[in-house]
């Protein structure tokens, strides 16, 4: 489907950039019915919604011309969350409006706000600020709004969600009553439609965020992990998807700066992007990822808005985000304008359950994958390799008069081998990673169908206890609890089942992490005896307790041997229904019919204070200063909030 008609230099400009089939946003607003009109539009980030608003206003910017004119006072305001939305719509509006002689001025928070004011002095045709900049600009005067055809609020959402309801208000209220006003949000809560009744005029409501088109290019990966493998797993992951930039994103700006140093340590391009930054540093940082110079930006959720970096088919949750919307926002920084993006979440086993909630509640179905192996990606480079030469132009003259001079020295093999290593030696190395993947079928008897035995050199004489084996034999080999079988615990030691599965990579991370005096190692399948974990409710069906116990004693001592603690009522016969009624112990009355006072008195009759008063001659209101002759403190002056 092509794009309906718009003004030659807006096709021209949408020709250059391939923007051949519209969006469902932009379909919506460039309908007959939608011209000249408010419009209240919900769209999912990634939809294509800035070329869509751009278009929109440009037809009553024009009014029929093919170009603006003279800038002077700004005929349209573009209001955004973040300083980065923000930035980023000045340039797709600048590459949309290069052919109708457009002026964009951008006003935001964290740039020089007197280059600013000379920017809107010297004339624009259109500003695009952020709430709280953009007000401090109509207080100064610096900004003119008489001439104003149109206002969009982009993300009005969020903007309110940040707190900038009453910016936004004193924007509105400022702005000409005879304008367009188009609302873009994401969502539409009851804040944003009240929002529109009051400062909108007959609004065309347009839907055009259903059926998930804005994510329909994005693959999503569930990634199990190792606790301890979370750095390694974002190596192999960049490694083996290879995407020409990455975004990988941390929920603390101690986690941006942990991984950025790992990954840059390890030899890639990285640039890191957090609340702590300046904008300059921001600027800089995104440039890098745009003109190659960077591959990879290890960033908190400051970059998960307004970030458009056309490359981007890359986008890795090293922290699971707080809520689905924040999902679904950091996942749409890929798979933009068409163009294909892979979302991988890294989850650990104890947020497995955590995980599962967070796609359902986003509505997204993701492939539960491992981390791509060491194996993996070697093979994958070879292929790349061997399909960039295979594709590759033919060279010039002086390419092919360097080559015979090689051939001539050495053989086609040893030129081949050189070019191999040279291609290697440019990519970071890939990581050993723990497979965590899913157990096999369980038995009712041992909990597990196959299995390996080991052996923990702590037992009931050092409090072994399955509450808190389990979860450390879980982060120490980085499987889930649902790897393990069977525990048994005796005095000096404890044996547990493994899947045998992930045996072997089990051993070999306990070989690794194995400190102090604790040892883990592979054992012999236990004879009877010791205590065992709880059978869990997949494990076979609940016994009552008499078959759940018979033939044994009840602190786990085999069939016929006798208990190894003996209880301390043993012998004794408990008083259950065998005593006289009221009687205690050995048929003695409770009280004896005793009274507890025997009648006397508490205080015989005689006064507290024997009539006299607590402070009989001193003034109230005083403090005892606790000095003879009854000196009191004097009270303290009252000082009035003015003082």
């Amino acid at each position: 489907m092509a794009f309906p008609p718009t003004a030659p230099p807006l096709a021209r400009a949408l020709s250059e950039r391939d923007y051949n089939d519209p969006t469902s946003v932009q379909t919506a607003v460039l309908a007959s019915d939608a011209v000249d009109r408010d419009l209240l539009v919900s769209a999912q980030t990634g939809s294509g919604k800035t070329v869509a608003f751009g278009l929109s206003i440009a037809t009553t910017l024009l009014d029929g011309a093919q170009t603006l004119g003279k800038p002077g006072d700004p005929m349209a305001l573009i209001v955004a969350p973040t300083r980065e939305l923000a930035l980023q719509v000045q340039r797709e509006l600048v590459w949309l409006y290069q052919y109708i002689d457009a002026k964009i001025v951008a006003c935001v928070g964290g740039m020089d706000p007197r280059a600013e004011k000379h920017q809107l002095y010297a004339g624009c045709h259109v500003v695009v600020g952020t709430p709280g900049r953009l007000r401090d600009h109509l207080e100064r005067n610096n900004l003119k709004i008489n001439a104003l055809k149109a206002v969009v609020l982009d993300e009005a959402d969020e903007m309110l969600d940040l707190g900038f309801r009453e910016d936004l208000e004193f924007i509105l209220e400022a702005t000409p009553k005879e304008r367009r006003t188009l609302l873009f949000s994401a969502t539409l809560p009851r804040e944003i439609v009240n929002m529109a009744k009051r400062y909108q005029s007959n609004a065309l409501r347009i839907e055009a965020s259903g059926g998930g088109r804005a994510h329909a290019d994005i693959e999503y990966r569930a990634m199990r992990i190792a606790h301890q493998d979370a750095v390694h797993a974002v190596v192999n992951v960049v490694r083996f998807v290879d995407s020409p930039a990455s975004l990988v994103f941390c929920n603390t700006r101690d986690g941006v700066r942990h991984l950025h140093a790992a990954l840059v340590e390890r030899g890639f391009s990285a640039v890191s992007l957090s609340g702590e930054f300046s904008q300059t540093e921001r600027n800089h940082a995104l440039q890098a990822l745009r003109d190659g110079r960077a591959r990879v930006c290890v960033a908190t959720d400051v970059a998960a808005r307004g970030i458009d970096l056309p490359n981007l088919g890359l986008v890795i949750h090293a922290d699971l985000p707080n809520d689905a919307e924040t999902l679904q926002h950091r996942s749409g920084r890929t798979g933009r304008a068409g163009r294909k993006g892979v979302s991988v979440l890294l989850i650990t086993p104890a947020h497995h359950r955590r995980s599962e909630r967070l796609l359902a509640n986003a509505g997204i179905k993701a492939a539960w994958v491992n981390p791509p192996t060491p194996d993996a990606i070697r093979k994958i480079d070879n292929e790349r390799l061997l399909q960039s030469l295979l594709t590759a132009e033919s060279g010039g003259a002086d390419d092919m008069t360097l080559a015979k001079e090689l051939l001539a020295k050495r053989s086609p093999e040893d030129i081949a081998a050189a070019l191999v290593r040279i291609y290697r030696s440019q990519l970071p190395a890939p990581e050993d990673v723990m497979e965590t993947g899913m157990p096999g079928p369980r038995d009712t008897k041992s909990g597990l169908a196959n299995s390996v035995w080991f052996r923990l050199n702590v037992g009931r004489q050092r409090k072994a206890d399955p509450k808190w084996l389990i979860p450390e034999i879980c982060r120490q080999g980085g499987i889930t609890k649902r790897e393990i079988g069977a525990i048994r615990i005796f005095d000096d030691e404890t044996k547990f089942e493994i899947d045998a599965s992930i045996a072997d990579k089990f051993a070999e991370r306990i070989g690794k992490v194995t400190k102090g005096d604790i040892f883990i190692g592979p054992t012999e399948a236990p004879a009877d005896g010791g205590h065992a974990r709880r059978p869990q409710p997949h494990q076979g069906e609940k016994k009552d307790w008499k078959q759940k116990h018979s033939g044994k004693s009840t602190h786990g001592a085999p069939a016929g041997e006798p208990s190894r603690d003996k209880p301390k009522w043993a012998g004794k016969p408990k008083h259950y229904g065998n005593k006289p009624e009221g009687q205690k112990h050995d048929g003695k009355p409770k009280y004896e019919g005793k009274a507890k006072y025997e009648g006397k008195a508490k205080y015989e009759g005689k006064a507290k204070y024997d009539g006299k008063p607590k402070f009989a001659g001193k003034p109230s209101g005083g403090k005892h200063s606790g000095k003879p002759g009854g000196g009191f403190k004097k009270p303290a002056k009252a000082h009035s909030r003015a003082e």
